[in-house]
């Protein structure tokens, strides 16, 4: 078999260049700290390594939503809680409102304390997201969502709550109409008022339930007659109609029991004041039951009546606000707790995600390098082998 000196030559360059290039490949790998920087190196780990990858940017994105979300929820907690220290500090006014020492003057700065207050309230139902938007903004609003008007304070974004596009069901925004207007009026089964064109000094207290299976859910009325002698009766009527009650002397320290409904009326009330009963509805916001307030504290000509009706209702209306915007407030704290559990199970699918990751494309670097010094000798090896082969050929022994 007859060998050539070029072929020889050949092969042992071509041997050269490949153990070169592989001296190189160990090279980078060590340099970029992964075993994977190419497709065509392991088509398998690559694929794992890409699915990996694709999966830990949809884990960011759902943590960008999470973010997002918490943010939102945790200024209307924060707005809530800040309003409802606003409406105790109403209610001790009111409170204070009730005393009969007060003369009208007292009673006028007390209810500028009120309309204070009433606007801290709509600064902060009002109260901007720092995004472009506003925190009780519903679904959406341009300008300022609770408008104050003539009549009262309108809700004027888009009602409803925005749901942020993922697989869980996480709130962008919340629902400012239902919680700023949506409390319960009343006791929250029926509510009580003294008809406007009463002339007496009575006034009626919010009530309670005395047998819940005899309510009927009819609207009632209170009507005070005068029978003569300084005798004061009183009829109950269900919707116009008698009731058992008819023709009954009128005594302040007695309740009135009636359908299952159990109430006071205390004071004088005069002949033909009426006092009415109403079935409790959603509705009632705090910004009406202090106008309400503030308008019977600040007029001089308000009798002692309409004066104790005013802090009675008020009271009870506060008292049913409260309660109500503490409901949200306890829904927005739940809701970030479960914000706070659906990112913690990200944090672990991404931690997942990436081990899945680096097991396929990282790089073991003690391996790595004894690999690299292992090729290392062998090409310096094959380069001295090279150098003396170069020199084994007849035209050098001739010489």
């Amino acid at each position: 078999m007859r060998i050539a000196t070029a072929s020889r030559y050949d092969a042992t360059v071509d041997s050269l260049q490949r153990r070169q290039a592989a001296l190189t490949d160990s090279q980078d790998q060590m340099s970029s700290g992964k075993r994977v920087n190419r497709p065509s190196d392991d088509p398998t780990a690559a694929s794992r390594a890409e699915r990996s990858h694709i999966l830990q940017q949809r884990i960011e994105s759902q943590r960008r939503a999470i973010q997002y979300s918490g943010n939102a929820i945790r200024l209307a907690e924060s707005a809530l809680g800040q309003a409802g220290a606003v409406l105790q500090s109403a209610r001790e006014t009111l409170v204070q409102a009730g005393n009969g020492s007060y003369n009208a003057s007292e009673r006028d700065s007390l209810a500028k304390q009120l309309k204070q207050l009433r606007g801290q309230l709509l600064e902060q139902a009002n109260q901007a997201d720092g995004n472009g938007s506003y925190t009780f903004g519903g679904q959406g609003s341009q300008n300022e969502p609770f408008l104050d008007q003539i009549g009262g304070v309108k809700f004027i974004g888009t009602g409803g709550q925005v749901q942020l596009s993922t697989n869980e069901q996480m709130p962008g925004a919340v629902d400012g109409q239902s919680i700023w207007l949506g409390a319960t009026t009343g006791n929250g089964v029926y509510v009580t008022g003294a008809a406007a064109g009463n002339t007496g000094t009575g006034w009626i207290d919010s009530g309670g339930v005395s047998n819940p299976a005899a309510l009927t859910g009819s609207s009632y009325s209170v009507v005070f007659a005068d029978s003569g002698g300084g005798v004061m009766t009183f009829d109950v009527l269900n919707n116009g109609a008698p009731t058992a009650i008819s023709g009954q002397a009128y005594s302040p320290s007695a309740s009135i029991t009636v359908d299952g409904m159990s109430f006071r009326i205390t004071g004088k009330p005069a002949d033909g004041d009426t006092f009415t009963i109403e079935p409790s509805k959603a509705g009632l916001d705090p910004f009406s039951v202090l106008d309400r307030a503030i308008s019977v504290l600040s007029d001089p000509s308000s009798n002692s009546g309409e004066i104790s009706q005013a802090v009675s209702s008020g009271m009870r209306d506060l008292d049913s606000v409260m309660g109500h915007m503490q409901a949200a407030r306890s829904e927005a704290g739940a809701t970030l707790l479960r914000l706070d559990s659906i990112d913690a199970r990200e944090q672990d699918r991404d931690l997942w995600a990436k081990s899945v990751q680096s097991s396929a494309e990282d790089l073991d670097m003690v391996s790595a390098i004894s690999d690299f010094k292992n090729k290392q000798s062998n090409y310096q090896a094959a380069l001295q082998t090279y150098a003396m082969v170069q020199r084994m050929s007849l035209f050098d022994y001739i010489k």
